[in-house]
């Protein structure tokens, strides 16, 4: 099956009630675990790539590797941007064969975000490449996003109308209280739920988007600090609210530091228990299992995706 946009996968999930996981690649070992989870559980899959990714790998490089993983997968595959930070980064990846781009104009004022969001869809619709727009700003740190608290704000949805129709964009992600990072929360977790709602009121049927969505898995930071880390006062969102968000109007969910944690959590403990080794198969092996593993759990209890290919 050819790469596909996500268009089709995001409108059935919202009819269907779940939500189809967006999970960030940067090697090999991380496209195999993800898209072997995704087919063992016939589930729908976003393999999305943002600025940090080609930087390290190139993004000629991770086309590749996910041409690969479709030749050898017969679920449907979305290659999609995170974050492109502006039109000629969003240009260079339709023309590069991604199949969905994001524009991340959220810092902007909201007429320059309508401007570009705008430009962005007129480039990529007529070849076939569905946009995700941001409205509202999520704080923390991903790769090149680096947002303060200061900085972030909820989504205004007596904005979203105005800004849906007047840029085309396919989706949109928005601002709920969800961040980037593995610290997400010092406090007790919390998510505008009242926001998503009227949202999806103002935009019956719309794919919605949630970024910032790892729930931090509390048994790989115990992993990553029992063999030689330190991530005191790690924090995600908890499973159960992202799977209340997938069963509303949310089709779409980023899932990022959750896969990182994973793969750390992995090699380190390998390491740990085989200081002998220095073979990087076995080590990166053992990570793409544990990568499986997480995508496999967050497919049956996050996004409700499994058996919807």
């Amino acid at each position: 099956m050819p790469l596909v946009n996500t268009k089709e996968m995001l409108n059935a999930a919202y009819k269907g009630g779940y939500a189809v996981g967006a999970f960030n690649v940067n090697n090999m070992e991380m496209v195999q675990g993800i898209v072997e989870a995704a087919q063992e559980q016939k589930s729908p899959l976003i393999l999305q790539v943002s600025a940090g990714a080609r930087k390290y790998a190139g993004a000629e490089y991770l086309t590749a590797l996910v041409d690969a993983a479709v030749k050898t997968s017969d679920i449907p595959i979305a290659l999609h941007l995170d974050h492109g930070a502006d039109f000629e980064i969003c240009k260079a990846c339709v023309d590069g064969g991604f199949t969905s781009v994001m524009i991340d104009a959220s810092h902007h004022s909201f007429e320059e975000n309508i401007a570009l969001t705008k430009k962005v869809v007129e480039y990529a619709h007529p070849k076939g490449v569905t946009v995700e727009a941001e409205l509202g700003q999520l704080a923390g740190i991903e790769d090149d996003v680096n947002v303060s608290s200061d900085d972030a704000h909820y989504t205004n949805p007596d904005q979203v109308e105005e800004f849906v129709k007047k840029t085309g964009c396919d989706s949109l992600a928005i601002a709920i209280g969800t961040s980037h990072g593995a610290f997400k929360f010092t406090g007790e977790a919390k998510l505008r739920y009242d926001i998503l709602e009227e949202v999806s009121r103002r935009l019956p049927e719309f794919p919605i988007v949630l970024h910032g969505a790892s729930s931090v898995v509390p048994e790989y930071v115990a992993e990553i600090n029992k063999f030689g880390g330190d991530m005191s006062g790690a924090k995600g969102v908890p499973e159960d609210m992202l799977r209340k968000a997938a069963e509303m109007a949310v089709c779409k969910i980023n899932i990022d530091s959750d896969i990182r944690l994973a793969v750390t959590a992995a090699v380190r403990h390998y390491l740990a228990e085989n200081p002998k080794d220095f073979d990087p198969r076995k080590y990166l092996g053992f990570a793409r299992q544990y990568t499986k593993d997480i995508v496999t759990h967050k497919i049956i209890k996050v996004l409700g995706s499994n058996g919807k290919a």
